[in-house]
């Protein structure tokens, strides 16, 4: 099953890193948040990436054509030419790179990666969050309930601390814990191929139209996931995600 991925925004929240880089390129823990998603995915089996991008796109077709040669030992045969790899990390990863246009919303540059879809079930995320979820256990309650459109519904924490004020005093500072917050759209979807039917174009935006129609229609299911997802939206959840990368305790790393 392929994995769709939405990177071609330009982040504007973090125009500080934004400006030379799409936001997928900001880094975490020395990784591109892009490449920690893509870890997760492959953590639970699914190797075939189609990444729609826009904004500076070249930054990350560049990172992916040369990942295996900066992570690896080379052989640089000035004379002939060539290039020899040698151990390093070679993730068992096929990526297809498909410039979507840079001014595209998030439908049109999804229902532009339908030639690489194979007209099949697909998995579509953002590039600028990252999750604990259980991918086989989305993926199998997609199949249980036998409609077209599966979302992961996360309750993120809340962003500032809630004050309980008498008088004009502060009588409780607390920071609002996770659960404590409504659901929200925490992408990481399973999609069957007819939900590109529901896109008009390059106009649409898919948390427009298409999800409401689909949810009009019965058509969308939530996936509830209660443990860690967070997404990069400001230098204040780049922090955050970074001090928990440091810390050798992050939520979403899988695996060694």
């Amino acid at each position: 099953m392929k994995v769709a991925m939405l990177a071609g925004g330009q982040g504007s929240r973090l125009a500080e890193e934004t400006e030379i880089k799409p936001k997928p390129m900001v880094e975490i823990g020395g990784h591109p948040i892009i490449w920690h998603i893509m870890e997760h995915y492959a953590h639970f089996g699914f190797r075939d990436f189609v990444i729609a991008l826009g904004y500076k796109g070249e930054v990350i077709k560049r990172f992916m054509v040369d990942y295996c040669s900066l992570s690896s030992n080379l052989t640089v045969d000035l004379r002939k030419g060539t290039v020899d790899v040698h151990g390093g990390s070679r993730p068992d990863w096929k990526v297809d790179l498909v410039d979507t246009g840079q001014e595209t919303m998030t439908g049109g540059r999804i229902k532009r990666l339908r030639p690489f879809l194979n007209n099949e079930r697909f998995m579509l995320t953002w590039g600028d969050g990252v999750s604990d979820v259980d991918l086989d256990a989305l993926l199998a309650f997609h199949k249980s309930h036998g409609k077209l459109a599966t979302l992961t519904a996360v309750r993120p924490a809340a962003r500032y601390g809630r004050l309980t004020l008498e008088g004009d005093r502060v009588a409780l500072f607390e920071e609002k814990p996770q659960l404590g917050e409504g659901w929200i759209n925490g992408a990481f979807f399973v999609l069957e191929p007819e939900v590109l039917d529901y896109i008009d174009g390059d106009a649409t935006q898919w948390e427009k139209e298409p999800l409401e129609r689909l949810a009009a229609e019965g058509q969308l299911m939530a996936y509830k996931h209660t443990s860690f997802w967070q997404c990069m939206d400001t230098l204040r959840e780049k922090y955050l995600l970074e001090t928990l990368w440091n810390s050798g305790n992050a939520p979403w790393k899988f695996g060694g």
